[in-house]
């Protein structure tokens, strides 16, 4: 039975979820997040010890100024009420990406990294403002700068997730089959399983199917 260390996750479908059943983007976003705490849980439960979150890409500044302003809102507003929860859970957080947000965002977010630093139970690694050939082009960059040679364990030393192992399951639900610029080095052996269910939609059980799924595949990692 495989083990399971690492499940990363693109969250797709809050909006279509919303347009669809609130008429609202923002209440599909605001949905999403209940889903998010049923799979920390379960999560927890399952032993797994990284769980990373795709919340925010490079790309997604691209989208309408007002709901931008409504997923950092809901953000806030989540580290604000739940953080002392989060902590209590012996949960660490740590940002992937790049803090370019509101000072009051900023702040928070170095916070809850300082606050959760020594915790060991489980590390959500929050994708925000990432974009995974942004991350590769900067490790490149710092190697040069560095005179080191190139090659994977130098490099790695310079990705963001330095120090996490790479995802063993990567989920995307939404039922869109793309990487979307997400861990692209990072996934290169991970199983990937594409969901047709929108994210607010995302139950346990769907989850629990997809790990159960997970430990039963025969990982060769190039081998026979």
């Amino acid at each position: 039975m495989n083990p399971l260390n690492h499940v990363a996750i693109i969250m797709d479908g809050n909006g279509r979820w919303g347009l669809k059943y609130r008429n609202s983007r923002n209440l599909g976003h605001k949905e999403g997040l209940k889903t998010v705490e049923k799979i920390i849980k379960s999560s927890i439960k399952n032993k797994i010890k990284f769980l990373t979150l795709y919340a925010f890409s490079t790309e997604n500044w691209k989208r309408p100024k007002e709901e931008i302003k409504y997923l950092f809102n809901l953000l806030e507003n989540f580290l604000t009420n739940k953080l002392d929860d989060i902590h209590k859970q012996n949960i660490r957080i740590k940002i992937l990406g790049y803090k370019k947000f509101s000072k009051k965002l900023n702040s928070l977010l170095n916070f809850a990294e300082k606050k959760t630093i020594k915790n060991s139970k489980l590390q959500i690694n929050l994708a925000l403002n990432y974009g995974s050939k942004l991350e590769l082009i900067n490790a490149f960059k710092k190697i040069k700068i560095s005179k080191i040679k190139i090659n994977e364990k130098n490099l790695e030393k310079y990705l963001q997730t330095k120090n996490i192992p790479n995802p063993d399951v990567l989920i995307r639900t939404g039922n869109t089959k793309r990487l979307s610029n997400f861990l692209l080095w990072q996934l290169a052996y991970s199983e990937i399983f594409f969901e047709k269910k929108l994210w607010p939609a995302f139950t346990e059980k769907d989850y629990i199917k997809i790990i159960t799924e997970y430990k039963k595949i025969k990982r060769n990692f190039g081998k026979i």
